[in-house]
């Protein structure tokens, strides 16, 4: 099956800067958008940005210019740099591609995650 393959997590200083990669292992069609959310230890899933296929940006606001999204939809490629990082953003990272074409279901594909540690 489809597994998202995510790399660029790791350990930085406060106000370090980080770049996080996604890339399908095969090829998804169809593809409406793409992101990244967060998940920090008795925390709820918190979205960090996505990019939809209609050319719509949002962000968190808790992450609103520090970090950019980029990536292309149709080549399932997904990026996250992340600037002036603070112990907050501490978390797993996870990408995040929906899918979703005629009479077919909506579709999510989850990364396995990318820890990111920021130490004060």
């Amino acid at each position: 099956q489809v597994q998202l393959v995510e790399s660029g997590g790791g350990s930085v200083q406060a106000g370090g800067s980080l770049k996080l990669s996604c890339t399908a292992s095969e090829h998804i069609t169809n593809v409406i958008g793409m992101g990244w959310y967060r998940q920090a230890p008795g925390k709820q899933r918190e979205l960090v940005a996505t990019m939809s296929n209609r050319d719509v940006i949002k962000y968190g606001d808790s992450v609103k210019g520090r970090f950019t999204i980029s990536g292309d939809n149709a080549k399932n490629t997904v990026y996250l740099q992340m600037n002036n990082l603070k112990p907050e953003d501490k978390a797993v990272y996870l990408c995040n591609i929906c899918r979703s074409s005629g009479p077919e279901p909506r579709h999510d594909y989850w990364g396995q995650g990318t820890q990111v540690t920021v130490s004060s």
